[in-house]
């Protein structure tokens, strides 16, 4: 592998991000977070719009949920179930990773 091969990025854990961080990040319009918010497929931040931060964990299901939309045609209902089980799965893999049983 090459220098010019090594892809660097940064690490996003404890961040949060605006709802425009967000929308940047995943190529998202924020039309569309802010209707899966209200439609409760997304976790809703609180306070005023203006105020609003997600978590690295928003950003990721942010991104999982656009993917099946896209991809796949999923309504956004299918989409956010989807992430629910791949967010459970993360949980899970990671408890085993603590147990030393992966």
């Amino acid at each position: 592998m090459q220098d010019e091969d090594i892809v660097t990025g940064l690490v996003l854990e404890g961040r949060c991000f605006t709802l425009e961080e967000l929308c940047a990040a995943c190529g998202l319009e924020p039309d569309w977070v802010v209707r899966h918010i209200e439609e409760g497929l997304f976790p809703a931040p609180e306070g005023a719009r203006s105020e609003w931060r997600f978590t690295v964990v928003g950003l990721t299901r942010a991104r999982r949920m656009h993917a099946f939309e896209r991809d796949f045609e999923a309504v956004p209902e299918l989409a956010a179930l989807v992430a629910d089980l791949l967010e459970e799965m993360d949980a899970l893999r990671a408890r085993l990773r603590l147990a030393g049983l992966e």
